[in-house]
């Protein structure tokens, strides 16, 4: 931020780190708000990577750290958003038709041309309006070392109130995981919803399945981790938003799935943040192992809408993390009832999946004894506890006689 500001530039952090710090709690992530377009800051950067093909955003890495940061947009109006479309109409026609004339052995630079449909920028007040909900369009600027608010996000946030920039039946209708997301935020920060969009949801609640379905299995897969899973799975049900999305999991709403996600919230809990331990697969095992899951065959409903592939209802499931699962479920029996042979025992250690086997016993086993055994056998610490200390070990002091510190050949 503070190199945006020294190359003349507007610099906020944005959304929910602003949020989160003001509500003491820890931010997932941080994100940035800027007046530099994409390559100036990539001018400024050497560890900065550009993304996207309609929205280009900068990505500034510090190692494992992922940096977003974004020039302020404006909401485009519907006569842009037609002009622009159809112009983007008539340049994929006339690239098609110069691939078409140019044969199937030409290169494919026609197709590096770049929509640019929703490149609209704009002011940071253009941009707070254009948010989902007040408390996401929050900024905080280390020129003035003050919050900037356009929409009356800290009133909210005093109020404990989940609130929409503009109608919520036509926020609604542009992107339906906002309904999706305000009921999340609303869980997990202890906030109650604006009657106006209580009232949306229950109007619009089957849009919801119109929405790109990766997007809303990651949704899924954020509210899994959050701590609060059961309390958001519960007004979600409530408000009709899963129904639309997998009958399966609607139907089986309650019961041993609201105690499965119990245990995941209890165990999330212990971290300050998500820990690695949380994979994919444990999350997909808290929601579909109360629903019939088992070690056996896989259940006729895990499909994929009739489609192909597989999926609770609308929403896709990797492969791999109904496999690792399954794996993890094959092991429990093992981890608790342990062979007495001790290479047995050690070539189990060894296996793929054991790490998840561990985290999933912990979640829903309730035997720390044999937790303990397994970690002891492997060498794992506890997830919680804290790192070992490495201390610095002193280098040998090198002598004049060469690198390993011999003045010289010894004689005798």
């Amino acid at each position: 931020m503070y190199r945006l500001k020294e190359a003349g530039h507007a610099a906020y952090l944005v959304g929910g780190g602003v949020r989160d710090l003001l509500l003491g709690r820890r931010p997932k992530d941080f994100d940035l708000g800027t007046d530099a377009h994409p390559y100036q800051v990539k001018r400024l950067f050497r560890n900065c990577w550009i993304i996207g093909r309609r929205f280009r955003l900068a990505h500034v890495v510090f190692g494992k750290k992922v940096i977003e940061v974004a020039t302020f947009r404006r909401q485009v109006t519907e006569e842009e958003a037609a002009e622009a479309e159809a112009k983007a109409e008539a340049e994929r026609a006339e690239m098609e038709a110069a691939a078409r004339a140019a044969g199937p052995d030409a290169g494919s630079g026609a197709s590096a041309h770049l929509i640019h449909r929703e490149n609209t920028f704009g002011t940071a007040e253009e941009d707070a309006f254009r948010r989902d909900f007040t408390i996401n369009a929050l900024f905080y600027d280390i020129a003035t070392f003050s919050i900037i608010d356009y929409v009356g996000g800290l009133q909210d946030l005093r109020d404990g109130i989940i609130r929409c920039i503009g109608d919520p039946e036509v926020r609604f209708r542009e992107d339906p995981v906002r309904m999706q997301r305000a009921i999340s935020f609303g869980s997990r920060l202890g906030f109650r919803l604006d009657p106006a969009i209580a009232d949306a949801i229950a109007t619009h609640r089957g849009e919801i399945a119109k929405a790109a379905p990766p997007r809303l299995m990651d949704e899924y897969y954020k509210i899994l981790r959050s701590g609060s899973a059961r309390a958001t799975f519960e007004t979600l049900h409530r408000a009709g938003l899963i129904e639309p999305l997998s009958a399966v999991l609607h139907k089986g709403a309650g019961g041993e799935l609201w105690a499965s996600l119990d245990r995941l919230d209890t165990y999330r809990r212990k971290f300050p943040a998500s820990p690695d331990a949380l994979t994919n697969a444990i999350l997909l095992g808290c929601l579909v192992v109360p629903l019939g899951f088992s070690q056996g065959a896989w259940p006729a409903w895990l499909e994929q809408g009739g489609r192909p592939g597989l999926g609770l209802g609308l929403l896709p499931l990797a492969r791999k993390d109904i496999e690792r699962m399954h794996q993890v479920l094959v092991l429990q029996k093992r981890l608790v009832d342990p062979s007495r042979s001790p290479n047995a025992r050690r070539s189990l250690t060894l296996r793929p999946a054991f790490g998840d086997a561990l985290t999933w016993l912990e979640v829903h086993g309730d035997t720390p004894d044999t937790l303990t055994y397994w970690r002891d056998e492997a060498g794992q610490p506890a997830p919680d506890a804290p790192p070992p200390i490495r201390r610095r070990r002193r280098g040998r002091r090198r002598g004049r006689g060469g690198p390993s510190g011999n003045r010289g050949p010894v004689t005798q």
